[in-house]
Order: C-alpha cells, then sequence, then structure tokens
C-alpha cells in the first residue's frame, strides 16, 4: 500500500510513495465490505507496487537471498510485498476493534510475566519485523499494566496518521521519540512499573549508530534502545510479532538482559556486544520468518566502514483468542481474589 522511495542509506530521509487517497479509499472500502474484500484488493495494489518500484525490489531481492540462503526469485519478492501489504491490512482493522477473527499464540510467556511480577517495569526491545501493532492491541486489551511505545514515525507521519485516527485512543499510548519530554515520559512509565517497547533496528542517520555483523555483511544498528534501557536499569525481553498466515500471528518473547550494564571504562565494547547480541536474534528470527522483515531501504549500505566489527559476537468486548506455546500454560497474573487478570491468556484454546 505504501512505499519508501529508496534512493540512500538513510530511511528517514526518504519521502513516502503512494498516495493518501488510495490508503483512505482502501479503510473505507475495508471497513465497509469487509476484510475478505480488502484482502482481495491486496493482490492488484501489490502487483502496482511490484512493477513499479524498481528500487524496493532490488533491495527486497538482495535482504531475501540473505535470510533464505539461495538467490531470491521474483516469487519471492512479490511475496514479501504482499505479506507487507497484509500486515498493513491487518492494522486497520485491528485498530478499529474487529479483532474476533484473529488468532495470536504467544510464545515465552513467561519471561514477560515475571517482569510484571516484579512491579518495576519493564523495556520490550522490537524490531520491523512482523506487526507491532499486533503487540499494542493486545497489551491494550490483554496486558495487566500499561504499555507505552516509544516510536519515530518521521517520513510516515501522515500514513500512520491517517491509520492511527482509527484508534485514537491507542494514540495515548505512543511516546514520540524527539519529543522533549520523551525521556522524562519513559522513565515515569517504568518507574510506575509499566512496559515500554522500542523498535531497535532503525533510527534516523542522525542518530547514534554502531556497525554489527548482520547475516554476512556489515549493518548499522542504533544504540539508542540499548543506551534508554542501560539508563533505566530495568530488566529487557526481547519481542518479535509475526504473521504466519491469514489473520494468525506468533509473538515471541525471549528474555535480553536483567539489566543492561554499561561501565564506564568498558561503554564501548559493552554496548556494541548488547548491540551485536540484538542483532544476531534479529537475524535468527529473519530466517525463520523471511516476508516479515520491512526495512525497504539499503539496510547494509548503511553501515559505517569505519565502524564495521570485523568479528561476530553474538549470543547466539471482542478480543482475539489468545493461544499459548510452547512448555507450561501461559496465563498473565491472576488478581488478588484468583479470578484472571485483565485480559488472562487460557492456555489450550483452539482457534
Amino acid at each position: 500500500m505504501t512505499a519508501a522511495r529508496l534512493v540512500s542509506g538513510d530511511w528517514s530521509g526518504q519521502r513516502e510513495r503512494g498516495s493518501l487517497w488510495l490508503v483512505r479509499t482502501m479503510i473505507w472500502l475495508s471497513r465497509r465490505l469487509g476484510w475478505h474484500f480488502g484482502h482481495a484488493l491486496l493482490f492488484p495494489i501489490t502487483l502496482y507496487f511490484f512493477l513499479w518500484s524498481r528500487g524496493a525490489r532490488g533491495i527486497s531481492r538482495r535482504y531475501l537471498t540473505r535470510a533464505l540462503g539461495r538467490q531470491a526469485r521474483a516469487a519471492d519478492v512479490f511475496r514479501h510485498f504482499f505479506v507487507f501489504s497484509s500486515v498493513i491490512l491487518d492494522r486497520i482493522f485491528l485498530l478499529t476493534g474487529s479483532v474476533r477473527p484473529y488468532r495470536v499464540r504467544l510464545f515465552g510467556l513467561a519471561h514477560l510475566q515475571s517482569c510484571i511480577a516484579r512491579g518495576g517495569g519493564c523495556v520490550l526491545l522490537g524490531s520491523h519485523l512482523g506487526s507491532f501493532e499486533i503487540l499494542r492491541v493486545v497489551a491494550a486489551r490483554d496486558c495487566p499494566v500499561p504499555f507505552k511505545a516509544l516510536m519515530y514515525r518521521g517520513h510516515t507521519a501522515a500514513l500512520t496518521g491517517l491509520i492511527e485516527r482509527l484508534n485514537p485512543a491507542l494514540c495515548n499510548d505512543l511516546i514520540e521519540i524527539g519529543s522533549p519530554d520523551a525521556m522524562l515520559a519513559v522513565r515515569d512509565c517504568v518507574a510506575r512499573g509499566e512496559i515500554v517497547g522500542i523498535l531497535a533496528d532503525r533510527a534516523p542517520d542522525s542518530h547514534k549508530q554502531l556497525t554489527v555483523r548482520f547475516f554476512d555483511g556489515d549493518a548499522a544498528f542504533p544504540t539508542g534502545p540499548i543506551i534508554v534501557a542501560a539508563t533505566l536499569g530495568a530488566p529487557v525481553v526481547l519481542f518479535f510479532a509475526v504473521r504466519v498466515g491469514r489473520r494468525r500471528y506468533d509473538v515471541h518473547f525471549e528474555p535480553f538482559a536483567e539489566a543492561v550494564i554499561l561501565g564506564r571504562q568498558t561503554r564501548q565494547e559493552d554496548l556494541r556486544r548488547h548491540v551485536a547480541r540484538f542483532a544476531a536474534r534479529l537475524e535468527a528470527q529473519c530466517r525463520a520468518h523471511p516476508y516479515n522483515w520491512f526495512n525497504f531501504y539499503d539496510f547494509w549500505g548503511s553501515a559505517r566502514p569505519e565502524l564495521a566489527m570485523p568479528d561476530r559476537h553474538c549470543s547466539g468486548a471482542a478480543r482475539p483468542v489468545l493461544r499459548a506455546a510452547g512448555p507450561g500454560p501461559a496465563a498473565l497474573p491472576r488478581s488478588a481474589d484468583g479470578q484472571p487478570g485483565r485480559g488472562a491468556v487460557e492456555p489450550g484454546l483452539v482457534p
């Protein structure tokens, strides 16, 4: 439905491409004629951008060749575009509360439960893999503590604003990077025992970055999310919310650090180690779900040679039906009277 004009490694300066009128029409038709009609529209829309977005095709092909471990074909690139369009379509329905048909499985929920139970707040590090909207909507309905998203909207502000007007209440849970009181708001959220989600795989080119190994090349990752986590001193959990089928998503939670510590004498080395660990986990998820990563710009071209890291230092109303996955039951903490907490997950519930 929209694609960036790809001219350099700095994605934040790229202009939105695509017609806001087209997006408005898509929203109007989909909401009135239903998801199935909207899904049918994705085929001609995806074909249009596949045919006319030459830069995006080339970048998608190069990324998929790395992620798939073979030379990507035109069909792979089309599928990549189509999954991206599908996630945007789902975003429209999720924001308008049409969540009953969606099936969301949770993996590793115990890691997040443990942080919530301590009452000291938590940082969730994510990426442009899959749907951040799934996490926001599920958290708004099913998390026993408030969830805030720290985001940079930048060049997609018009499109993002258009879509988010579908559910203005969710905008109250957004902290925009670059606003004067952003860090103060994040600190206060964690102090109140809330969860703050940050996308950690890209930032404006003006922000500080480190170049680490990603797949078989060097790529620049922002240091800001790691520095924020270190400043807050809160436990850090990784999350990946990936589309696995029509209106089906898997949300994975992984422990990252009890606390990110950047030593006074070893700050740069510690920072590099944490950034590289995040890049390694993102790479693993990209290999497992290659069509879900939506960075349509020259990600490897953004690497700065003087910062390149030669060695790899990486460790390895209605609500959606949530099905716990992985070992053991996965239910959110219960209230004092023994009843399930707000939005408790019912293990074993089959879609």
